[in-house]
């Protein structure tokens, strides 16, 4: 009966450990992916970004260039399953407004992250 016992803990402890390894891996990705700050904008311009109205495929970044030099700017979506796209390049004087638009493919799962580059 010793015997018995000593296998049913044996085997309590290895599902244990099974449960505990397939949570911290299941964790890693998803902190790693809530630890990636977006890209902060490019100084001297003031953006709006988002989704178009009624597409969740479609993003823009709509900026203004509060500086005193003309800059460029572009929107890049994060697209999910889709490879992630880049929207036309916009230059901009001082005191003009610019909008950058990007479409990410039909097969994904959509926009995950909108982010203005410089």
């Amino acid at each position: 009966m010793k015997k018995l016992f000593k296998g049913n803990a044996v085997r309590t402890l290895a599902r244990g450990a099974a449960v505990t390894g397939l949570a911290v891996a299941l964790a890693v990705p998803v902190t790693a992916a809530v630890a990636a700050a977006p890209a902060a904008i490019p100084p001297g311009l003031s953006c709006d970004t988002g989704k178009h109205a009624i597409d969740d495929y479609t993003g823009y970044a709509l900026c203004r260039n509060n500086g005193s030099a003309t800059q460029t700017f572009w929107v890049h979506l994060v697209c999910g399953w889709s490879p992630d796209v880049d929207g036309e390049h916009v230059t901009l004087r001082p005191g003009e407004s610019g909008q950058s638009t990007a479409h990410c493919a039909g097969l994904g799962t959509g926009i995950g992250e909108i982010h203005v580059r410089p």
